[in-house]
């Protein structure tokens, strides 16, 4: 059965700001885990959203999830340059998306797709209520 992984992050009060990243993780429609927390200082919302990548892997990983995987996320960004259709020029950014691509070596199948910011209300949630932690 594939593994759904809804993921955000953001920047706050401005971009680049406080980085604050969610998600969530599904198999059929029971919710495995579910994580947040601070992707960094003075950090772009680019970088943030991979963070939230990153940290979902490796929670994955955690859980012993090596089998087919679908990341949903509301950044055309991330879904465009992990689905190696979107070129990368450059960009605060690249340390988190070279440490993403990393960890996806690890899984049979990964798939990326974008989804409307409507449809991503539970990591959107966790996002920003790590921001109300880390931000203050």
């Amino acid at each position: 059965m594939t593994v759904t992984v809804y993921i955000d992050g953001l920047s706050q009060p401005r971009n680049p700001g406080i980085g604050t990243y969610g998600f969530v993780i599904y198999e059929g429609t029971r919710r495995l885990a579910e994580g947040e927390g601070l992707a960094g200082l003075d950090v772009t919302s680019n970088y943030a959203e991979y963070a939230a990548l990153a940290e979902a892997l490796k929670k994955l990983k955690q859980l012993g999830i090596e089998g087919d995987v679908l990341v949903k996320s509301d950044s055309k960004l991330l879904v465009g340059q992990m689905s190696q259709g979107w070129e990368v020029k450059g960009g605060a950014y690249i340390q988190k998306l070279k440490e993403a691509r990393d960890l996806t070596r690890e899984f049979g199948s990964i798939s990326f797709e974008w989804i409307p910011r409507e449809m991503n209300g539970e990591a959107d949630l966790l996002t920003r209520t790590a921001y109300l932690k880390y931000g203050r």
